[in-house]
């Protein structure tokens, strides 16, 4: 199993912090956003990493992460995503030639957890795992629709729904076909939708899920980066004085 970490886009929603660096690169307390990313698949037994980036600021991952050594990392590469807005599929399509036929493990670069998906990575054989956690808002993000006869089984990823389908994903191979049979007019916004490429999986019987165990947020608005920043601080044993 090899992991791809997804840490392009421009984070025009995290403007002016992001006019100076990559959001991914901005601080969860005492460590930039990425390294929470790349513990969790290290933590999972993953050893060869691909990250994807993109925008203004690409530079800067090579002097943060270096070669990933001191992560415990055997092997990490880095792919240049030419669109930034081109979307998730659309940066997950550059690591067809890293992942060379093995099933990869997805995460997207502003996704924080101390959960363990080391069984679920482990255990997985074929088509797809997606990652839910309950949420207050699940509207910012894709959502599943479950069998009113079977709650175990997705039938549509839509919305709403007290679930959300978190930046977590592992697939077999067949996602870089399914990827290029993606429309980037699917959900209107010009992108290549992982929401699409999810759906594709459904259709063939595929998709599988789990509910995500432990602390999960993603860091990609104001708010959101200060309550990660919040419960990484608290975890580590930090106590405010104010």
């Amino acid at each position: 199993m090899k992991g791809v970490i997804l840490a392009g886009g421009l984070a025009t929603r995290l403007y002016p912090l992001t006019y100076a660096t990559n959001k991914h690169l901005l601080p969860v307390y005492d460590k930039p956003m990425i390294y929470y990313p790349i513990q969790t698949l290290v933590n999972a037994g993953i050893k060869e990493i691909l990250v994807v980036v993109s925008g203004p600021h690409a530079g800067h991952f090579i002097q943060v992460l270096k070669n990933g050594k001191e992560f415990g990392i055997k092997h990490m590469e880095f792919a240049y995503q030419e669109n930034p807005k081109g979307g998730i599929a659309d940066a997950l399509s550059l690591a067809e030639d890293f992942a060379d036929g093995s099933s990869i493990t997805v995460i997207l670069g502003d996704n924080t957890t101390d959960a363990d998906i080391s069984e679920s990575v482990k255990n997985f054989k074929k088509g797809a795992m997606i990652f839910l956690k309950k949420v207050a808002d699940p509207k910012r993000f894709g959502v599943p629709r479950f069998d009113n006869n079977d709650k175990n089984k997705i039938v549509e990823i839509i919305e709403p729904s007290e679930y959300a389908v978190t930046g977590l994903y592992i697939y077999d191979n067949q996602v870089f076909d399914f990827i290029k049979k993606c429309d980037p007019n699917f959900a209107g916004r010009g992108e290549l939708e992982i929401t699409q490429v999810n759906n594709f999986y459904l259709k063939k019987g595929e998709l599988n899920w789990i509910e995500l165990n432990g602390y999960w947020l993603d860091a990609g608005t104001f708010d959101t980066l200060l309550m990660a920043n919040l419960y990484w601080a608290k975890k580590k044993g930090f106590q405010s004085k104010i």
